[in-house]
């Protein structure tokens, strides 16, 4: 079991005609504890009735709480969420709300010291008061796993460029790889020759890229990695690489061989994309099954 911190936005992905807690850092958060991780989540609710009934949700799933703080002026956040007829979502972030005003406290400084990896996205500096406190943060982490996350218009260069060069591991998707890739004056249609040139040009040892329905790649220690994915019924994509990325970090952290890691974690992240809303129960002896299924 390994001691986890995530950090940054929780929120109310709504719907057409229903709405799911979620938020990158939540996803991820709730799949690492249904792993058999000790996993805890810092983050900022609004002192309203949606803010409450998220900490009420994180706390019965056995995720620790005791970092969640609550504005008293700014909301719980919300996202609206458009599927199109394939399940892929877009996004309509509303701003300002309560997770853009994270502070740092002493408690949030002591369980990042204390963890075993420390995982934060792009999304949550779209504000300079949760972007400084992750930037303090930053500096008591042991390895530091960033979820690359390009939501227009809450992004910039300088930003995604200073939290690649403080990362011991990058989460991409394949367009986010190539964007900045592009942004940095690389240009090739390879995707293993962008992953190098980040890999150089910020001296990060790990990163992963996620490509949708054809699975994904990992170059860890100098050595790519490989799933195609698996075919399935798309319900919707919220979630599904909030899932991946928790599964495979959970393997890697424990000793896994990392193409036993990213099998397993394509399998959860294509359980979770069949299901709708981004965090479904899934049990082990389901993941089991799924791959056994795959692989016969």
């Amino acid at each position: 079991m390994k001691n986890i911190v995530c950090f940054g936005e929780v929120l109310w992905d709504v719907f057409p005609n229903h709405k799911k807690i979620g938020g990158a850092p939540l996803n991820v958060a709730l799949r690492l504890q249904s792993l058999e991780n000790n996993v805890s989540i810092i983050t900022r609710i609004g002192d309203d009735s949606e803010g409450m009934e998220i900490k009420e949700f994180i706390k019965e799933r056995g995720v620790q709480i005791e970092n969640i703080q609550i504005d008293s002026k700014l909301k719980t956040g919300e996202v609206k969420v458009t599927l199109n007829e394939k399940g892929s979502a877009s996004y309509k972030i509303n701003f300002p709300r309560a997770w853009d005003t994270i502070k740092f406290t002493e408690s949030a400084k002591e369980i990042t010291k204390k963890a075993d990896a420390f995982i934060f996205g792009s999304l949550i500096a779209r504000n300079d008061v949760s972007r400084e406190t992750l930037h303090q943060l930053l500096q008591f982490a042991n390895y530091k796993i960033f979820d690359v996350n390009l939501r227009e218009p809450y992004y910039t260069k300088e930003t995604i460029n200073y939290f690649m060069n403080k990362a011991d591991f990058i989460k991409f998707n394949d367009d986010e790889i190539f964007e900045i890739a592009k942004s940095l004056n690389f240009n090739s249609d390879s995707l293993e020759e962008n992953i190098k040139f980040i890999a150089e040009e910020t001296n990060t040892k790990s990163i992963c890229v996620t490509k949708g329905k054809h699975g994904a790649i990992l170059y860890y220690n100098n050595t790519f990695y490989y799933n195609a994915g698996y075919k399935i019924v798309v319900a919707d994509t919220v979630g599904a690489g909030d899932s991946f990325l928790a599964s495979l970090i959970n393997k890697l952290l424990k000793g896994a061989n990392p193409q036993e890691a990213i099998d397993f974690a394509c399998a959860v992240g294509a359980i979770v994309a069949s299901c709708e809303g981004a965090n479904p129960e899934i049990k082990k002896v389901d993941i089991d099954k799924f791959l056994a299924a795959k692989q016969s």
